[in-house]
């Protein structure tokens, strides 16, 4: 029977319990030390009447507290809602009240976004590294009692809510069951991270994330490894604390390999003891994969997954052939197909060779977006879950992405959803119309551009350009906001008037790279 995703932390606690779980600056937490946060956390959660079944935003950066929170929280049979604490308040108080959490954890750092959007919602607040007014403090557990046990839970229950944008802008709840993110995390500790227990892994990607979540912290704790942890990914501090650590893997995305790359060309030194490095989020251009093997001395194995699949589908692996320009092989457990994209409702699979939609079905699909049943039908089709991303299989089974028919900007592997931005830009008094679009970026692999219609009597050029860029910024998560801001008189229109996206994005393209 599939254990719960909180048991993944307590039975490594159990068998390693003196193994370092986290080194966080100048300190060292064991797995024993860990799991005890973890409990005395779900203790005071318990205290203030959260119980199974209940939903708890966690607004945690990258400390020891966020991996303490999650796993107090799955202890007590209640599910997680990770969020990005780049998000601003109106940001959260929407996924508060689409998930209804019932409380929202805030790290201090974010008490000033997250504090109103609780108070909007009527989610009670709790905190950690740091008091607020009306607040639970989260990390004085002194007064509520340690739970000795783990809640049970249904394997298919859902354990977590990941929250992704579709092409409407309008963030989707992805559930995941505890089997779905407990299998695919003991799948790819095995393959193709290939953890073992002496391993010390870098945990610079954001907990919050799908990525940083299952195939770094989960991997790292269900292998009984130990990771490092970034509040947040700088190159230099990065390149020091792997060579000061003796960090054996690394998992980015592109733009941090670009950053590392530079960094190590400027002259600080490659980390001597990384055995293996892993890159996903979005491509990573062949020349620039196999510059990063020269800097850094290692493997660098391209992968592939998505917040609904929980999220590894598949990856280049340690003992196989490893194929740049591919993202490898499914991983065990998981099924990959391609099928004709232009057929709605049914999904028909295409020969070998063939560029269709990625399709895939496994123990790692979701088990449907919150309160959105038609979306869910979209997707999950014919016992498929349809990716909404263009690819070609190989006869020898090696998977090649090669575009996304989902309206969406991978920038530095971060979604970012067009009309979510625009809809925000469209508030401007300066703004008649807008389209964003992806523009190719070596560094970020996409940058966000805005291509704008004045309003009469507004004046385009520099200045209105920095102002939609700190409105934006007023308004969005960072990684959102647009770094480039083109005007034009009018937008590419198709006959049912559709603004022609394709058109843009090939003409901004062009300038990029003339």
């Amino acid at each position: 029977m599939t254990r719960s995703l909180a048991a993944v932390l307590a039975d490594t606690a159990a068998r390693r319990p003196d193994h370092p779980a986290l080194v966080w600056e100048s300190t060292e937490v064991t797995y024993r030390q860990l799991w005890r946060l973890a409990r005395e956390r779900a203790g005071v959660l318990r205290h203030h009447g959260i119980g199974p079944g209940d939903r708890v935003a966690v607004l945690v950066p990258n400390t020891p507290d966020f991996p303490a929170v999650y796993h107090g929280v799955l202890a007590l049979g209640a599910t997680v809602v990770p969020l990005n604490t780049q998000l601003r308040s109106a940001e959260i108080e929407f996924v508060l009240r689409d998930s209804e959490a019932r409380a929202l954890v805030c790290d201090a750092s974010a008490l000033e976004q997250g504090a109103p959007a609780a108070d909007a919602t009527g989610a009670e607040l709790f905190t950690v590294a740091g008091a607020h007014p009306g607040a639970v403090r989260l990390d004085a557990p002194a007064a509520a009692p340690v739970p000795a046990e783990l809640v049970p839970v249904d394997p298919d229950g859902i354990a977590a809510i990941l929250y992704t944008s579709g092409t409407t802008g309008r963030p989707k709840g992805a559930m995941l069951t505890h089997r779905g993110v407990v299998t695919n995390i003991e799948v790819t500790a095995v393959s193709p991270f290939a953890v073992e227990p002496d391993d010390v892994l870098l945990g610079c990607l954001p907990l919050s994330h799908t990525f940083g979540q299952t195939c770094v912290m989960g991997t790292c704790f269900a292998t009984g490894a130990t990771l490092v942890l970034m509040r947040r990914f700088d190159a230099a501090s990065a390149l020091e604390l792997m060579t000061g650590h003796g960090c054996t893997v690394f998992m980015g995305v592109p733009t941090m390999y670009h950053a590392l790359v530079e960094a190590v060309t400027s002259g600080a030194p490659a980390p001597p003891a990384l055995r293996r490095a892993y890159s996903g989020g979005s491509a990573l251009p062949v020349p620039v994969l196999e510059q990063v093997r020269r800097t850094l001395g290692c493997e660098v194995y391209e992968g592939y997954g998505l917040t609904e699949t929980s999220p590894v589908v598949a990856y280049n692996q340690p003992g196989m052939p490893c194929r740049p320009g591919t993202v490898g092989l499914p991983v065990t457990g998981v099924e990959v197909a391609v099928a004709r994209a232009d057929v709605e409702g049914v999904v028909e699979l295409l020969p070998a060779g063939e560029v269709g939609e990625i399709v895939i079905r496994g123990h790692n699909v979701m088990a449907g977006y919150l309160g959105l049943p038609e979306a869910t039908a979209e997707v999950l089709v014919d016992g498929w879950f349809r990716s909404g991303d263009l690819g070609v299989l190989g006869a020898d089974g090696y998977l090649s992405v090669v575009d996304r028919k989902k309206d969406v900007i991978l920038r530095g592997g971060y979604n970012v959803y067009p009309r979510e931005v625009e809809e925000v830009l469209l508030r401007h008094p300066a703004v008649e119309q807008v389209a964003v679009v992806g523009v190719p970026d070596a560094r970020q692999g996409e940058e966000v551009c805005a291509v704008v219609v004045v309003r009469a009597g507004s004046t385009s050029g520099e200045p209105l350009a920095a102002a939609l860029v700190a409105w934006s910024r007023r308004h969005l998560a960072g990684y959102k906001c647009p770094r480039r801001v083109e005007f034009v008189r009018e937008l590419p229109l198709g006959p049912s008037g559709k603004v022609l996206k394709r058109e843009l994005t090939a003409a901004l393209a062009a300038v990029v790279t003339s």
